[in-house]
């Protein structure tokens, strides 16, 4: 039985210019939560902090957000929003700034909980838009978190959580191209090919419905034609706005259907090895394409998208695409100390099958076959 679908918030603004949005809004106290200093440097902070302004808004900037943010910065975040009391709270940056800002808000909200397990099942989701509302301004094409009901946070053992749920989905998503301008080459590649592996992987999820797949397949298309120049040329305003659009559009398709075993594997990666997020699904991705072409209605998709972009060979196609973007063939190359990937590699398998993403792949593997595909990825064919 398919579920309901949700796109969207309230208010979804695109396309250039569409940070003048940021003037039509009426809230007394806004919180901006940011990540390192891209968006300082860039001069995004202070355009979208002088918006608010302008509008009578008080604005109080909380940063420091880690890439894989933690708990730790959650609760500290929290307990500054709590001392100014906002009535609007806004993810400025990539995945890492707007997942913090989004978990900042259920626990700002809820003040009395502490840590991920408290929000995650069995537990019931606390209800959330008492205090504040929730907004979204990317300056990555890849996370989609701006359209997305999910967050991953790193806990206090180090293992990172996922979790879900429609009461997260952002009230107004602002996806400007000029806030992307400033992103360097290697994060535009390989958040690019996380939002690539969002439209496929949705492409094929055993939920996929007629809305989804044709949310997925633009995006697929653009995110192929596009990310090479997105990439070489960081300026080109037309390439950012295709890639950022294409993020989101890709993430209303994941965030209905969900994703599959490339995220799976992707996630545990980053939670025993701290790799890129984006790297990892960059990698591994052209292996489950094949795994998945097992199952014969994947195996049909997955042609019939190959035929629309002119190719026969879908797999060969994002390897060749992560050549071009100086992206390596296997996790080797990315994590060449073998040692210690074989010392976790049985706890890695246990991980990916148990992550939510693995029940929408098209084939559920076993625990041993999921050590089979991760060996796999890491040596090579």
């Amino acid at each position: 039985m398919m579920r309901p679908m949700k796109l969207a918030g309230n208010q979804l603004m695109f396309g250039e210019g569409c940070l003048e949005h940021i003037k039509t809004l009426t809230f007394k106290k806004v919180s901006i939560v940011i990540g390192g200093s891209s968006m300082q440097k860039s001069g995004m902070l202070d355009k979208v902090k002088g918006l608010f302004e302008e509008t009578g808004a008080e604005v109080q900037v909380i940063t420091g957000v880690e890439p894989d943010p933690s708990i730790a910065t959650v609760r500290r975040g929290r307990d500054e929003m709590l001392t100014f009391g906002p009535d609007l709270i806004v993810g400025l940056g990539g995945g890492s700034a707007m997942d913090a800002a989004k978990t900042m808000w259920i626990f700002y909200e809820h003040p009395e909980l502490q840590k991920m397990e408290d929000i995650l099942p069995p537990n019931p989701f606390p209800k959330l838009h008492t205090k504040a509302q929730f907004a979204c301004i990317p300056s990555t094409s890849g996370s989609a978190s701006e359209v997305s009901r999910s967050v991953v946070i790193t806990d206090d053992d180090g293992m990172k959580r996922g979790l879900g749920n429609m009461e997260m989905m952002p009230d107004i998503a602002i996806v400007a191209p000029e806030v992307c301008a400033s992103m360097p080459k290697r994060v535009t590649a390989e958040t690019g090919m996380d939002a690539l592996t969002h439209a496929l992987e949705a492409l094929v999820s055993n939920r996929v419905n007629y809305v989804a797949d044709t949310l997925a397949r633009r995006a697929a298309k653009d995110i192929m034609a596009v990310l090479p120049t997105a990439v070489e040329h960081g300026d080109d305003l037309k390439a950012r706005e295709t890639m950022a659009n294409a993020s989101m559009v890709a993430g209303m398709a994941f965030t209905n259907v969900s994703l599959g075993i490339v995220h799976s594997i992707a996630q545990t990666l980053g939670s025993y090895f701290h790799i890129s997020h984006g790297l990892a699904d960059a990698i591994v991705l052209p292996y489950i394409i094949e795994y998945n072409s097992g199952a014969p209605y994947a195996k049909e998709i997955y042609e019939s998208f190959a035929a629309e972009i002119g190719v026969a060979d879908l797999a060969q196609r994002v390897r060749e695409l992560n050549a071009e973007l100086g992206i390596p063939a296997t996790l080797k190359e990315a994590l060449p100390d073998e040692k210690a990937f074989l010392d976790v590699i049985d706890a890695m398998a246990e991980m990916s099958k148990a992550d939510g993403c693995t029940k929408t792949n098209p084939i559920i593997p076993t625990v041993p076959e999921f050590r089979e595909i991760i060996l796999k990825c890491y040596y090579g064919k």
